[in-house]
């Protein structure tokens, strides 16, 4: 996958602001401070076309940006992260369970998960979302420069267990390029799938 241009498009706080567009898309999720920013600018061979936040928690909005004019890559709010106030914290659950069941363009989600983090019960349910609508997921672990190989493959192992994936979970890092080829080459299979 080539990427030859990539604009951001807009910011949607519910279905009614989603842009209605046949062209499919590729959803990124996971916590708040997982890298998520720093994956898609890697995937998109950017510097900051995604805006990165030394405060975890920027994202919270849906996020849609349009690439080669062909599909859409969409950042979901981080979940899970204490700082933010409550309200805004309660309200990210609601918004991305109706952008996964409302929006039928969606080819795949990414799951970010960190390397160095044990999941908890909202890595599970987004899991468990994902399977109940029957979206395909595609896994990878961020940050696993911050590890050794060991310690990297052991995540990897113990991660998959406790969520109960099956099938490749890539391990990924922003920073060095680690997987990011890998990851891309996943998320072309999935644009091609339908």
């Amino acid at each position: 996958m080539k990427i030859l241009s990539a604009e951001f498009v807009t910011s949607a706080a519910g279905p009614g602001q989603f842009p209605v567009d046949p062209r499919p898309q590729i959803a990124f999720a996971g916590r708040s401070n997982v890298g998520k920013s720093s994956i898609i600018n890697a995937l998109l061979n950017r510097k900051s076309l995604v805006k990165t936040s030394s405060t975890p928690g920027k994202t919270q909005l849906i996020n849609f940006f349009i690439i080669n004019k062909q599909f859409y890559f969409v950042d979901l709010p981080g979940y899970g992260y204490a700082a933010a106030p409550r309200s805004v914290a309660e309200a990210w659950a609601p918004m991305i369970e109706s952008y996964l069941k409302d929006s039928p363009e969606v080819r795949a989600v990414v799951v970010l998960l960190d390397s160095r983090r044990e999941p908890d019960e909202r890595d599970q349910r987004l899991v468990e979302w994902l399977q109940h609508y029957g979206i395909p997921a595609i896994y990878a672990l961020t940050k696993a420069d911050k590890l050794t190989r060991q310690e990297a493959e052991r995540a990897r192992q113990e991660i998959a267990a406790k969520l109960g994936i099956e099938g490749p979970l890539l391990l990924t890092s922003a920073t060095k390029g680690t997987g990011i080829s890998e990851l891309r080459a996943e998320v072309s299979n999935k644009l091609k799938a339908k």
